[in-house]
């Protein structure tokens, strides 16, 4: 924990750590300011389907009966009534019915394809933030819920699974694999958090991908080390490493390609002057 000689803390939460890698200027912007753009209707899809998905493994956790259709009640409840505010035309490529649709299909599948493949060990854990001391007065500070990973008994050898709920339209990539791009830096800071709390080993990462789109496609990728990019190996150095150094500078770097950098995804497009 931090003591009276460390001046700064910088809380970072698991979930937003491939954010602040892909925009930092964008990162800031949310995480440090306080700036916030509304999510759109596909985003909250995903936290409804999360909510449906979380119901059903935890009933299955506490073995209490439950089948789809119990989960599917706890997904229409999150999809009609959003704690966060909603755009509802922001995204012209769905709308509510079809989010329903897709969503229910989705559930669906991932009660009776995804979940049984698992046996989980915690849902929804709440996990006490891991300070990091980075040096020259800074902490960092990790926090976050697993309220969309699980922790699972992993298949082979000793410790845990870190499975990973994902939605989204394009989680698949043309030979139906589950994309891995961008996921180690929030998985790995499950991993560190989860290390932190319970003094158990993660044997590694997984993505159990649900597909926001007409296919509803589902699918659970390879299992991978996620933490390594977030700590380094003994010649390289990791990305706590890197954002500190950034933090330390207070050099938020600006990245116009980012596949965000537009209005409708950045709260700070408006006054950006490094934007086409």
């Amino acid at each position: 924990m931090t003591s009276d000689r460390y001046n700064r803390v910088i809380e970072v939460r698991a979930s937003s750590w491939g954010a602040l890698f892909d925009c930092s200027y964008k990162w800031e912007a949310e995480h440090i300011l306080g700036m916030r753009r509304p999510s759109g209707i596909r985003a909250l899809l995903g936290t409804a389907v999360h909510a449906g998905t979380a119901v059903f493994d935890q009933a299955k956790l506490d073995k209490r009966p439950i089948t789809a259709m119990d989960a599917a009640d706890e997904f229409l409840r999150a999809l009609h009534n959003p704690t966060d505010e909603v755009d509802y035309k922001q995204d012209r490529s769905i709308n509510m019915r079809q989010a329903e649709q897709i969503g229910l299909t989705l559930l669906t599948k991932y009660c009776h394809e995804i979940s049984p493949r698992y046996e989980f060990k915690a849902i929804e854990m709440k996990m006490a933030p891991l300070d990091i001391d980075c040096g020259d007065g800074l902490i960092i500070r990790l926090k976050g819920t697993m309220d969309r990973a699980r922790i699972a008994h992993a298949n082979e050898g000793d410790g845990a699974l870190i499975p990973d709920v994902k939605t989204g339209a394009r989680l698949f990539d043309a030979e139906d694999n589950v994309i891995l791009k961008g996921r180690s830096a929030q998985l790995g800071a499950y991993q560190l958090m989860y290390e932190d709390n319970t003094g158990e080993h993660t044997v590694g990462s997984e993505i159990i991908a649900l597909e926001t789109t007409t296919s509803a496609r589902v699918g659970i990728s390879k299992t991978f080390d996620a933490k390594r990019a977030m700590t380094g190996t003994p010649t390289q150095k990791g990305l706590i490493e890197y954002a500190a150094g950034m933090f330390k500078t207070g050099d938020f770097l600006p990245n116009p390609q980012s596949a965000l950098c537009s209005e409708k995804f950045c709260a700070r497009y408006q006054t950006c002057i490094f934007h086409d």
